[in-house]
């Protein structure tokens, strides 16, 4: 058996491979492998592969020593690289390597001073690099090396083609492309005139999500209602552990759902295409920071016609932005479980959803609640998994729990989950708009001249919320089955980060945020309990102690 090509093998520059070591990285994915060398090479390159294979560090990497080699010779500060993509993704070699992120929706002129300083790197929007163009902030005619266009397929979904297509005019004759995408191949190839010239293409023959050993996927087949007691239950007695997102279909049933755990105590934040793109990107930092551990993602855009959607705008339905997809594209860390409160609608939106989780080399879990009337989706989606899944007897796992253990569970589940009127989802989102009001720099000056608008608004209380209900935060002993009680026990007196490594105080300043991260995460359980019969519980997926 032939030993895959290393990352210390591919003549990387020693920064990029430090960074590297520093991540975590102990060797490259499969498309890594493959795409870094070619890349290096110089050669255009059209590839496929799964979500979570590491396709972003296949072009990250070559573009950063692309860059690096360049600064040897360079007379002058230019932009050498533009990423056309749906989110951004973290960069090494910050020190050496300037890039500028301008999908954010903020002024342009706001964003013109840093594009004048010729970062070497430009990551965005189709529609906002376009926009950039026009106005004349950034000019890379003369420049431009490098241009990557990461999830293809993305950008069909969300209209983008007509964006990139005026974009490209503004290109040299002659540069590198890179264009990677996790389905929808067919589509993708309609690319292949407008940007690349004699390209490799990689359409790696692997499964659209990781093996049974990373990654394990169970199912629980239950009443629609149930699904409210079964989450409840899976966070109230520490069944679920460590970085979770939960999906759900729409908007409202994720802040009810928020609203809903928050009777229990159990933190939460929403993520969906409704809110303004500060806040969703606040989110995702919280979350990647362990602020919160729990995120009710709304993952509409992926489910809808983006012709459907522009109908719908005309009729006065609530604006969603067109360029957010929760599913993909979101620079989400070191998930450990992604649950499917709401079954996804079609076998693409399952694999992307999943894909958050077992990313790289990591381990991780998933968990559908399949409810009678999903039955019908979950079993097409089960089939089309296994003929794309050959090496795999199963998909689906069966979370095997006895039901009549939530009996105790049961009314005051389903009582907090009723108080959670459409009223109530109302003022609540009232309330959060109030607040992002409020903390809006574009309408601080606004309130500076206009202070008794802010007093009017501050004092704008939501008549319609839910008050809190301290006592639902305790699970009575009584409730707790008898076989989730020493499990309950075991978790509670077990610390976190009980086996972090001991760091100095003076040892620990100099590690940098990216260090901090990994090994908190070195040191976070993951995983569900799930039950086997006879009493006995197992941990689906070892601890990274």
């Amino acid at each position: 058996m032939r030993k895959p090509l290393q990352f210390h093998e591919m003549g990387l520059d020693d920064r990029i491979l430090e960074a590297i070591a520093r991540l975590g990285w102990k060797e490259p994915t499969l498309i890594q492998e493959k795409a870094i060398p070619y890349m290096l090479e110089g050669k255009d390159l059209l590839a496929r592969a799964r979500t979570g294979s590491g396709k972003t560090g296949a072009f990250i990497i070559p573009a950063i020593q692309k860059v690096l080699e360049s600064k040897r010779t360079a007379i002058e500060q230019s932009v050498q690289v533009l990423i056309l993509a749906p989110s951004k993704e973290l960069f090494s070699c910050r020190r050496e390597v300037r890039y500028v992120d301008v999908s954010p929706q903020v002024p342009l002129e706001a964003q013109r001073p840093l594009l004048i300083d010729k970062p070497d790197i430009v990551v965005g929007t189709p529609t906002r690099v376009l926009a950039h163009i026009t106005a004349e902030n950034l000019n890379v005619r003369n420049s431009l090396k490098l241009l990557i266009i990461d999830e293809a397929d993305l950008m069909f979904a969300f209209d983008h083609i007509s964006d990139i297509e005026a974009v490209l005019k503004h290109l040299p004759q002659i540069y590198q492309s890179f264009v990677t995408s996790a389905t929808m191949w067919d589509d993708v190839k309609k690319l292949k005139k407008l940007i690349l010239n004699k390209p490799v293409i990689l359409r790696l023959e692997e499964p659209p999500l990781p093996t049974t050993a990373q990654l394990t996927q169970y199912v629980i087949k239950m009443e629609t209602m149930d699904k409210v007691v079964m989450i409840n239950v899976l966070f109230r007695l520490n069944m679920i552990r460590g970085k979770t997102i939960i999906f759900v279909n729409n908007v409202d049933k994720g802040y009810k759902l928020r609203m809903y755990l928050e009777q229990f105590g159990i933190s939460s934040c929403v993520l969906n295409s409704e809110m303004p793109v500060a806040s969703r990107c606040h989110i995702v930092e919280q979350f990647n920071s362990s602020k919160y551990d729990i995120i009710i993602a709304s993952d509409e855009q992926s489910l809808e016609d983006p012709k459907i959607n522009k109908t719908k705008e005309k009729r006065g339905k609530r604006k969603k932005d067109k360029e957010s997809g929760v599913a993909r594209g979101i620079d989400f860390q070191f998930v450990s479980n992604i649950i499917n409160f709401d079954f996804p609608r079609d076998v693409d939106s399952y694999i992307h959803r999943v894909g958050r989780t077992a990313r790289g080399n990591n381990q991780g879990t998933a968990l559908s609640l399949v409810s009678v009337h999903e039955m019908e989706v979950f079993n097409s989606v089960e089939a089309k998994l296994k003929t794309m899944m050959l090496d795999s007897d199963a998909v689906f796992k069966d979370f095997k729990f006895d039901m009549s253990q939530l009996d105790g569970f049961r009314y005051r589940a389903l009582d907090a989950w009723k108080r959670c009127t459409s009223i109530a989802i109302r003022e609540t989102r009232k309330k959060e708009l109030q607040q992002e009001m409020l903390n809006s720099n574009k309408l601080k000056s606004y309130f500076e001249d206009n202070p008794k608008d802010m007093e009017v608004l501050r004092h704008d209380k939501p008549k319609g919320g839910i008050t809190p209900m301290n006592h639902l935060k305790h699970v009575p002993e009584y409730n707790v089955p008898e076989n989730l009680k020493r499990v309950q026990k075991k978790v509670s007196k077990k610390k976190l980060n009980k086996n972090a490594p001991k760091i100095k105080l003076s040892q620990r300043k100099q590690l940098t945020k990216t260090q901090e991260k990994y090994r908190m995460h070195l040191v976070r359980p993951i995983g569900i309990w799930t039950q086997l019969g006879c009493g006995t519980f197992h941990r689906s997926t070892l601890d990274l102690l």
